[in-house]
């Protein structure tokens, strides 16, 4: 079984591509410089990130429905030439979120719970998981708050009893303090609605709002409540 596994993973990095096509653009003067590939697809714009001179690229392959689930980060020179690489993270779940910032990349993933990966990136050539954190829930978007704290915003989520998943609950905004990068904590949060609470900030960044001089954020959120009252009524006596 063991073998089978591994010959399927590999399986999934050769057929699982995301193509890169790189393009000068010289005011109306357009050249078509390379292409490069790596295994997995790509989840949304902040899962690439130009720096100094490399394209970072965060990938997913496989599927979280029957375990195979990958997590992959590769570092491309300027000739779209994988140089270094962190693989096979997370197993059985997916990229939520992903940020680039600087020589440091956060990843999380999720199935049950929420692993914050913080990748160090200083060495281009040699990308390393410096440590990672499991909370509750997941981060759909990552926002940075200042140099060592980053917002994350997305569902709660509460492990089900039986089977290999987790139910989403309200929305929840957290606050991690990544300033000891080797271990990264979650050192607010605030939870928003029951079940059924949602916003468009999970999918759109441009919904999302931060002022960091004002001290304000603001996302719109489509509010789920349960009235606990109904519900007693409704289930008394069972």
């Amino acid at each position: 079984e063991e073998r089978i596994e591994e010959f399927s993973i590999k399986m999934q990095k050769e057929t699982e591509k995301t193509v890169v096509h790189k393009i000068k653009i010289d005011e109306m003067d357009v050249e078509y410089k390379n292409k490069g590939e790596v295994s997995g697809s790509v989840l949304n714009q902040f899962s690439m990130d130009e720096f100094e001179g490399n394209l970072r690229i965060a990938t997913t392959t496989g599927n979280v429905w029957d375990g195979s689930g990958l997590n992959h980060l590769y570092v491309l020179n300027d000739n779209l030439e994988i140089i270094g690489s962190v693989e096979d993270l997370a197993k059985g779940e997916r990229i939520y979120s992903a940020r680039f910032l600087g020589e440091k990349a956060y990843l999380v993933t999720f199935k049950k719970v929420d692993p914050l990966f913080v990748i160090d990136l200083s060495k281009p050539e040699n990308p390393e998981v410096l440590g990672y954190l499991k909370i509750t829930g997941y981060s759909d978007y990552l926002h940075p708050y200042d140099e060592e704290h980053i917002i994350g915003i997305g569902k709660e989520a509460i492990e089900a009893r039986s089977g290999d998943f987790a139910w989403y609950q309200g929305m929840k905004i957290s606050l991690f303090d990544v300033s000891d990068f080797e271990n990264p904590k979650e050192t607010a949060k605030i939870i928003i609605g029951d079940r059924g609470t949602d916003s468009y900030a999970l999918q759109d960044h441009k919904a999302f709002l931060f002022d960091k001089k004002r001290n304000l954020l603001v996302i719109p959120v489509g509010l789920a409540e349960i009235n606990e009252t109904f519900w007693k009524e409704q289930n008394e006596g069972r």
